[in-house]
């Protein structure tokens, strides 16, 4: 029968939760109780219930009864102000504990010569983030330093585990688990629909019957509204600006909110709005991850000590930040996923036992049908599925070469420990030695020239192939270079005196001029010049433009799109809408159709001497981008004259001279098999794809001893060696890579596929006299960006206001 005691804890332990009046939790028992069994364990637990310390009671207690010397545990998180707050918040028990504990962390903020001493005189526990343990893995004294680690706790592993930053943590784990064989595994989170697969990821060489699975005991059900306009839901728009002055109502009457904004360009934005209206002066702050690091820390300082009343943010504090003083979030915007929206309520009331509080503020009418399908699927405790992958071939690359960085290795025995990583379990023989080969010579089209020979080989007295760095100078290039974050191209924002603000993609300041301004870090800031890789200014007091930022957009996830759909074919939901959004469906039912799950509606009409085209499949923003650029394609194939597309997360829509009468054959499967390949390849998707995979597989260096080169420099260079490649060994390793990346994280051919697949099936067309209702929230998207800065919102308001009333009216 097996063993349900709780297990004691060592006397300082105990003593300091008595001291509080607690008493373990359930979920920490069981934890102390898997590592006492030698069991890995996944902890999936709602925020709030002390997850962090339920991780690190074990190690705690294992410190407690012998301190020793050496590094016991290692903490991995995704963020880097994560790792901050975790050790603010960790300090303070161990120090009311008297235990004698050293924790520190590690990452690239960290100053070199405390990276140097970490190395030298470990502390007993270190907080660190996945790049920055495959550095520490790089190092010849990497076999000391971790030969006696007991424990590796990851923190908030959804946040990466089916990334490739995940890859490369658990490729680092793998190492690891060859240089401390009793070390354990522990995951934590609160958002995963799927306990089994992650269960399956942590595990070492796929025995998953290795992990322990804990679940937490539930907690308060979340207080989450939608927040309503004076007027009315807008039809277009994706911000929540218009309910700026409601939200700083917000701010005034809770102690501490967050409002969280889905990207970098729409925080700066947002600020500035509720500045305007901070009558109060109350004192708000900005927190996003191209701010600088000082900036940063300046901001967390102070909402730790609770000086801020309100926190502009993005998801660079998603996750796990404890403040006990945040008593509201603000969603701006849609959630665009349960889990995401879950994982944010949580910093609100950061406490098992009492309710998170949120309110979200939908941008337009699909949204505040997002808002409701999310607020839906939080009371239901429903999450969004992960998708795992099979691991990326350029993060593969670079883990291989830290090892070799480590000391020279046998052939046979890093096939077998690459594969005792999930990510890799499959990985084949051939594959793994075009791996070798491409580190050692850069592949075939490249293996003339000396700066890509980075691995060197010789087969040892028994037979074996052991693999060493060519010369020292690649392990430099290695570490300098080493990451999987690859960013745009950067300019840094400097004050004449030097500070750094922080950071603006390149392509954004190759369109400003000395003298123009623009919003960074909640000001004004006028551009003095540029020059290399600085972007000079100063403070400015007048009007300026907000910076934009390129990546990928959140995407609508499947389960929110599917619960968008549910509602549009329940009528008895929609009394419980805003009545200008019940009316909205309900002339769109009278008018035309709404679709019904599974079906895909497209619309066809006249409006303003054009022809439109609306197909409404709701597979998220990067899908209908993808399909409207082939469909378009198509369209001109067929003659019909296409001028061009528009795309949201819920459809897409094209305008022609000419009329589709028929759009089955523009929906046809084949689509991905011609247009697909000719326009990936064709377009700059592919050379984009290949940059970052070139700078993470180590092809391409971003930085030298003491410089750093500019975003024009990398791209010429990938650029350069991307024609080569194309033309000389189209199967590089790499392109294979970057094939890999444009077809999921940039085009998102996967639910591409899966609505083509189902489209002559599924396909219901409706021939329209004019503009339907359900078509405004993205025709108002054309033009958008002819529209002059500055009067962008009303503009579209106007326009919008117009079109709404075409798609109304009755006659």
């Amino acid at each position: 029968m097996a063993d349900t005691a709780a297990p004691a804890l060592p006397q300082p332990i105990a003593d300091w939760f008595a001291a509080r009046g607690w008493a373990p939790r359930r979920h920490q028992h069981d934890l102390l109780r898997a590592a006492r069994d030698g069991k890995h364990a996944l902890l999936v637990a709602p925020t709030g219930a002390g997850k962090t310390l339920a991780g690190f009671l074990p190690s705690l207690a294992a410190l407690a009864e012998t301190p020793g010397e050496g590094l016991h545990t290692l903490y991995v998180s995704p963020l880097k102000a994560l790792a901050v707050d975790v050790q603010r918040n960790l300090l303070v028990p161990i120090e009311e504990m008297g235990l004698p504990i050293r924790v520190e962390t590690r990452s690239g903020d960290t100053p070199s010569n405390r990276k140097k001493r970490q190395r030298q005189r470990p502390p007993h526990i270190l907080l660190t983030t996945p790049e920055s343990l495959s550095l520490l893995i790089s190092y010849a004294d990497s076999a000391a330093l971790f030969a006696d680690l007991k424990t590796v706790i990851i923190d908030e592993v959804h946040a990466f585990a089916t990334q490739k930053r995940g890859d490369l943590l658990n490729l680092s784990m793998a190492r690891l688990q060859q240089l401390a064989p009793g070390l354990r595994r522990v995951a934590l989170s609160a958002t995963v629909a799927d306990p089994a697969a992650y269960a399956r990821w942590l595990a070492p060489n796929g025995d998953d019957s290795s992990v322990r699975i804990i679940k937490g005991d539930p907690g308060a059900d979340a207080e989450v509204s939608i927040l309503l306009p004076e007027g009315r839901v807008p039809w277009s728009g994706h911000s929540g600006s218009y309910a700026t002055e409601q939200v700083m109502g917000i701010i005034a009457a809770h102690k501490t909110t967050l409002i969280f904004c889905n990207t970098r360009g729409l925080a700066e934005l947002i600020f500035q709005q509720l500045w305007k209206v901070n009558d109060d002066e109350l004192p708000i702050g900005i927190h996003h991850g191209s701010l600088s690091r000082e900036a940063r820390r300046k901001v967390e300082s102070a909402m730790a000590r609770g000086a801020l009343r309100g926190l502009v943010a993005t998801a660079s504090l998603d996750l796990g930040v404890d403040w006990g003083d945040v008593d509201c979030v603000v969603q701006m915007g849609a959630p665009k996923g349960a889990s995401r929206l879950l994982q944010r309520i949580g910093r609100s009331n950061h406490r098992l036992d009492e309710p998170s509080k949120a309110i979200l503020v939908p941008g337009n009418r699909f949204e505040y049908l997002e808002a409701r399908a999310a607020l839906d699927a939080v009371a239901e405790r429903e999450l969004d599925a992960d998708i795992f992958r099979p691991g990326s071939l350029d993060v593969l690359a670079q883990h291989i070469m830290a090892c070799a960085c480590a000391g020279p290795f046998e052939e046979a025995a890093m096939l077998a420990e690459i594969r005792s990583a999930a990510p890799y379990r499959g990985l084949p023989s051939a594959e793994f030695a075009r791996e070798l080969d491409y580190i050692a010579s850069g592949g075939y089209a490249l293996r003339a020239y000396d700066r890509y020979k980075r691995l060197a080989s010789r087969v040892d007295e028994d037979g074996q192939t052991i693999w060493r760095v060519s010369h020292p100078r690649f392990e430099t290039q290695h570490r300098l270079n080493a990451g999987i974050i690859v960013d745009a191209p950067i300019l840094d924002v400097r004050f004449k005196n030097g500070r750094k603000l922080g950071t603006v993609e390149e392509h954004f300041g190759a369109t400003l001029s000395p003298g123009d301004t623009f919003f960074f870090a909640g000001l004004s800031l006028e551009v003095l010049g540029v020059k290399d890789t600085d972007l000079t200014v100063r403070a400015s007091s007048r009007p300026a433009r907000i910076p934009t930022y390129g990546g990928a957009r959140m995407p609508l996830t499947t389960h929110l799109a599917d619960r968008v759909r549910a509602f549009l074919n329940n009528p008895a939901e929609w009394e419980a809408f805003p009545e200008d959004v019940e009316q909205w469906l309900r002339v769109q039912s009278e008018k035309s159709v709404l679709p019904k799950p599974g079906e895909l509606l497209v619309e066809t009409f006249p409006h303003e001497d054009r022809h439109f085209m609306v197909a409404y499949s709701f597979e998220g923003w990067n899908a209908h981008q993808s399909l409207g650029m082939l469909v378009t394609r198509r369209m001109e194939t067929a003659g019909l004259g296409p001028i061009g597309f528009v795309a949201n997360d819920y459809s897409f829509a094209t305008y022609s001279l000419e009329r589709v009468r028929d759009p089955g054959p523009l929906f046809s499967p084949d689509i991905l098999e011609d247009e697909f390949v000719d326009w990936v390849q064709g377009s700059h998707l592919l050379k984009r794809a290949f940059r970052e995979v070139a700078v993470i597989g180590g092809l391409v260096e971003r930085q030298h001893p003491g410089k750093r080169k500019t975003g024009k420099q990398v791209t010429f260079s990938t650029d350069l060696i991307y024609d080569v490649l194309r033309r000389y060994e189209p199967d590089h390793l790499l392109l294979k890579a970057a094939w890999a990346d444009a077809r999921t994280k940039l085009t998102d051919v996967g639910r591409l596929a899966s609505l083509l697949d189902r489209a002559a099936q599924t396909m219901v067309h409706v021939d329209l006299p004019r503009v339907s209702p359900l078509a405004v929230p993205v025709l108002i998207l054309i033009g958008r960006e002819h529209v002059a800065q500055g009067s962008v919102d009303d503009a579209l308001l106007i326009e919008a206001e117009a079109l709404a009333e075409t798609a109304m009216k009755s006659a």
